[in-house]
């Protein structure tokens, strides 16, 4: 029986084997997996437990970990969340598919923008979906809605491949509770607001003038200067004004059903609509994507979880999603479907620095590493916590230190279930399977680029044969103020401009030895550093020979708000309902 199963092994045959301890043990996997994929939204990796915090409880997550594959250097593709997880789901970088930005808005702004994931890119979901697959996302989308018309839908989570949808197509934001500080745009919104105050001032000093006889001007002119000052009011009002109703949506499907949501009941009804999901579907074989509201600002927590956690309500916030989970979890064992489930729980991209209220921080710790949110190149932006259990099939306990991405998911998903990866495309992504199984030593990734929005800023370079973790940043931001380690009173790191360093050389810093990119190294204190150097300069050459022109998703005409794509629960402007509260209280 051993050797037959080391033979199927070696042919790559539907049934893999591992070799625990003395003894051979031979993991059927004669039918294809469910597959359960959580992932956090501005988690630092120093929030978890299994990564070294021992003050946050995350109990759950790190059962994962001890049932599983830890990985601890797993990378996103991008440091911010709508391109980041965009190559999540497609396996590519985000340039490749038109979702990196070239000015500052680097994510979806509005519901009502026309940029999102190009209906041409094929998501994992679409291919498991291919192979039979039932396929649902629960949460966060932020990978647009409408391309040309409110209801054309082209962006949605149901035209890339899911059978199912429940959550916000957009992210969550402090404008989506109240009496919380606006978040979206904040520094225009200060610019408008003063321009409109002027303007009113303007006009009500020439109604003033004229009525005293101190200034002499028609009265035509004046409703003129007030008709202008009005239109430019409503221009930005009518977006800016109701950030709540147009962004703080929930949907089922393609139906609204909230219209602002109610945040006091959305952690609850995303848990029950993950669990019903995988009740639902315990025949398998299912996917699901489980993409947590949880730990963005503005980190409404339930009663239930307030005040208990060691780090106020960022903590709260992490413990909460902790149990959320648990509980989903929980639904895999009474199923009897752990064992048949390849489970992975990763973050989209680092904490954010500065996400604070007064002297409370509201954003996420990354660990030892360098910067966070928003950053580029710096680890601490990038290095995202990385765990897999599947009984019986990945070795309990694990901890592999090899470089890894996000964006390897995709192929490593794909491949447990029996599809095919696109061959018309470059798929930046690697299976990781052979790694995770301990079937394979080191990560197939050479070089990892990271880039912020379409700028490239660093790039890592696994030289396997000596074990370095090179890494050189040809761009690195400004901090403010000097020395703190993040862009504190700009939200966050700005990808170039006046508020970045160019480097030439670049900075050098060898992984292995300085994770924390503590002490570059230069030529007199590394005596490989202009092969190094000079290797990393013919790899990124390499990797822009490989790049396409494709069109910007991000640009400023696709992230502005457009009323015309605006969903809508009503008739519009009148955009409101609770269809979550009239169903429960027909029940």
């Amino acid at each position: 029986v051993i050797l037959l199963c080391f033979r199927r092994h070696l042919l790559m045959a539907p049934t893999l084997c591992l070799f625990w301890n003395t003894f051979g043990l031979c993991a059927a996997m004669d039918s294809k997996p469910n597959i359960l994929l959580f992932l956090a939204d501005d988690l630092g990796i120093g929030d978890v437990g299994c990564y070294g915090n021992n003050t946050i409880r995350t109990p759950n997550i790190d059962r994962l970990a001890r049932e599983g594959v830890k990985l601890t250097q797993h990378i996103s593709a991008a440091p911010l969340c709508t391109p980041s997880r965009a190559a999540f789901l497609t396996g590519r970088y985000p340039i490749r598919s038109g979702m990196a930005s070239s000015n500052r808005y680097r994510a979806l702004q509005w519901n009502a923008g026309s940029g999102g994931l190009p209906a041409n890119e094929t998501t994992f979901a679409r291919l498991l979906q291919q192979q039979g697959y039932t396929t649902g996302l629960i949460g966060k989308w932020h990978q647009g809605v409408s391309c040309e018309s409110f209801n054309d839908h082209c962006h949605h989570p149901l035209n890339h491949g899911f059978d199912y949808f429940y959550g916000m197509p957009f992210t969550l934001l402090n404008n989506c509770q109240e009496n919380k500080p606006p978040e979206l745009d904040v520094a225009l919104q200060d610019k408008l607001w003063l321009y409109s105050q002027i303007i009113t001032l303007a006009v009500l000093t020439l109604i003033a003038g004229k009525l005293t006889g101190l200034i002499s001007i028609h009265w035509k002119i004046i409703a003129c200067f007030t008709l202008a000052g009005s239109l430019f009011f409503i221009s930005w009002y009518s977006s800016y004004g109701f950030v709540q109703y147009w962004n703080c949506i929930l949907m089922r499907n393609r139906d609204i059903t909230e219209q602002p949501m109610k945040l006091e009941r959305t952690a609850s009804l995303m848990l029950k609509e993950a669990v019903s999901f995988i009740k639902r579907n315990r025949h398998g074989p299912f996917l699901l994507f489980v993409s947590f509201l949880h730990v963005h600002t503005p980190l409404f927590t339930t009663a239930k979880f307030l005040g208990k956690s060691r780090h106020g309500l960022y903590g709260d916030n992490v413990e909460e999603m902790d149990w959320m989970v648990g509980k989903i979890l929980d639904s895999l064992d009474k199923g009897g479907l752990k064992n048949q489930t390849f489970t992975y729980f990763a973050s989209d991209h680092g904490g954010h620095l500065e996400a604070q209220d007064g002297s409370a921080q509201l954003g996420g710790w990354n660990g030892i590493y360098k910067g966070g949110k928003g950053m580029g190149g710096w680890e601490g932006g990038i290095r995202v916590p990385g765990v897999f259990r599947w009984p019986g099939v990945l070795p309990a306990g694990t901890i592999i230190d090899e470089p890894t991405s996000l964006m390897d998911i995709y192929p490593t998903v794909v491949h447990l279930a029996g599809g095919i990866l696109p061959q018309d495309r470059v798929i930046d992504g690697r299976n990781l399977m052979p790694l995770l199984q301990g079937r394979a030593q080191k990560s197939e990734h050479e070089f990892l680029f990271h880039y912020c929005g379409s700028y490239l800023h660093a790039v890592r370079w696994h030289q396997k044969d000596s074990g370095a973790i090179w890494k050189a940043h040809y761009v690195t931001p400004v901090f403010h103020p000097p020395g703190s380690g993040a862009c504190y009173g700009k939200g966050i790191c700005p990808c170039f401009g006046e508020g970045v360093t160019h480097h030439n050389p670049p900075l050098l810093f060898d992984l292995s030895r300085d994770p924390s990119e503590a002490k570059p190294l230069s030529a007199d204190t590394e005596p490989l550093f202009d092969t190094v150097i000079g290797k990393i300069g013919r790899a990124v050459e390499e990797h822009r020979r490989t790049l396409t022109p494709v069109p910007e998703q991000l640009s400023m005409y696709n992230v502005v708000w457009k009323p015309w794509l605006q969903p809508c629960c009503g008739t519009f402007p009148f955009c409101w309902c609770d269809k979550e509260r009239d169903s429960t209280q027909s029940l």
